[in-house]
């Protein structure tokens, strides 16, 4: 089974989908049976800095 290539470069911006807030790519994963995920370092709605991983279909080019 061939993976599917990364949308996002490590280092890239990128905002969430859902909301205003962008950050930057630190990381990523691929997975067998699932869609790339992204570890994404950004501030939060409530200004702190914090990191989380979003599935390739939460984020998008800032």
């Amino acid at each position: 089974m061939k993976s599917k290539p990364f949308l996002y470069e490590l280092k890239s911006t990128v905002k969430m989908v859902e909301s205003n807030e962008q950050g930057t790519v630190i990381g990523r994963a691929e997975y067998l049976s699932h869609a790339n995920s992204y570890l994404v370092r950004y501030r939060s709605g409530d200004n702190r800095q914090t990191e989380a991983w979003f599935d390739e279909s939460a984020i998008e080019a800032a």
